[in-house]
């Protein structure tokens, strides 16, 4: 799950981590008050106001300023609040912005220059390990950074066992050429970073970027944060973070009825029991010249009900121009998912494109012969490879 960037920075407050301090606001009238209460607090007479969207490179798009004046603030959040946010991390049509985040000025002068620092904590499924990643070229797409300077970036492994050590904080610091109160100051910070990203059971935390202030403090000025979904039942207040609105509505519906669905960019829609399946299913499409359209699995008790809006979701991409049903027969009946299909097919009326079943185990027989005697336009098949042939010449 994907919360904003006000939503991480207080879960990383939380976990002594430090901060760039900041207000969220839903109109330009309370990001004015926002801008009040913290100069009050920090004495910040410029503001920075931020877009809040789930997508990295607001800047780019226009959707972080800086404000000089609380007459810019009121300006500035009225041009950015309502506006379609277009980032490279955002559908072609953008992200419409319902917030912004008034935060305080960090790049104020001071004894030292300010520099900027990329740092995230990210599971390694290469190790099977927590890794830190960091460079020196923060504030910059780390993908350009690791394709034309990958010696400026650097990997901290942590054993899972014992955690982060604080020989490993010091390094990190040493290598981003800290000294003195900056150098104490980061390996505290790396060491509440990692903690959060344990405690709140994160899949990721990036920090772009991470900021050397100009008085050697280190905090953090932006935060993209991802929570594991498999987790969430043990943080009831990080779900109230939840924001469906950021989320594809597809995806949003098929989850309420209980179905695994994620939106692809194929033509080949998929109907599948079980993830594994569903995998092997999407690839024997993609090695047979075709392109999955989704990733949906019904789960292991599909009725006539789940397959019947299973269909209509996978129906609402106008992409589809073929549909595969594969299904594995354990703890489901085969018969029962093709009655479903039969039953969604009669329902829906005419779906439009043509419709591929492949159904094995409990029930197979009985299942083809349901199929087969429907005398609606659904063709079965037994092998798997057979049913990609089969999509392959109905697409073409």
């Amino acid at each position: 799950m994907n919360i904003h960037e006000y939503q991480g920075k207080s879960i990383l407050e939380s976990f002594g981590v430090g901060i760039q301090r900041g207000i969220v606001a839903d109109t330009p009238e309370e990001a004015v008050e926002a801008a009040k209460k913290i100069n009050e607090t920090t004495g910040s007479e410029w503001f920075v106001i931020k877009a809040q969207i789930h997508a990295g490179g607001r800047g780019k798009g226009g959707g972080v300023k800086i404000a000089k004046s609380l007459d810019e603030v009121k300006s500035i959040a009225s041009d950015i609040i309502g506006m379609d946010l277009i980032t490279p991390q955002t559908p072609p049509e953008g992200k419409k912005v319902a917030k912004v985040l008034i935060c305080q000025d960090v790049y104020y002068p001071g004894d030292s220059e300010p520099s900027e620092i990329y740092m995230s904590v990210l599971l390694d499924r290469a190790i099977n390990r927590v890794a830190v990643m960091y460079s020196t070229e923060g504030g910059m797409d780390i993908e350009a950074v690791a394709d034309k300077t990958p010696h400026l970036i650097f990997k901290e492994e942590i054993d899972p066992a014992v955690g982060i050590q604080g020989f490993q904080c010091r390094k990190i610091a040493f290598n981003l050429g800290l000294s003195g109160k900056a150098f104490k100051e980061m390996t505290k910070f790396v060491n509440a970073l990692y903690n959060a990203y344990v405690g709140c059971d994160a899949s990721l935390f990036e920090i772009n970027p991470v900021l050397k202030t100009s008085d050697d403090r280190i905090i953090a000025v932006d935060a993209k944060v991802s929570l594991d979904d498999n987790a969430l039942f043990r943080h009831p207040d990080y779900l109230k973070m939840r924001d469906i609105s950021e989320e594809d509505p597809t995806e949003v519906e098929a989850g309420e009825a209980g179905l695994n669905y994620v939106q692809l960019d194929g033509n080949v829609g998929c109907m599948v029991n079980g993830a594994g399946l569903a995998m092997a299913t999407m690839d024997i499409i993609k090695l047979s010249g075709g392109e999955p359209a989704n990733f949906l699995d019904v789960g292991g008790t599909a009725d006539a009900a789940r397959v019947e809006k299973a269909f209509r979701i996978i129906l609402k991409d106008k992409k589809v121009k073929a549909i595969l049903v594969n299904i594995f027969g354990g703890i489901v009946r085969c018969d029962r998912v093709a009655q479903g299909v039969v039953d969604a097919y009669k329902n829906i009326g005419d779906i439009g494109v043509p419709i591929i079943v492949r159904l094995q185990g409990t029930n197979a027989v009985e299942a083809k012969k349901l199929i087969d005697d429907s005398g609606l336009k659904v063709h079965s098949a037994v092998l798997l490879q057979e049913a990609a042939d089969k999509v392959k010449e109905l697409v073409a």
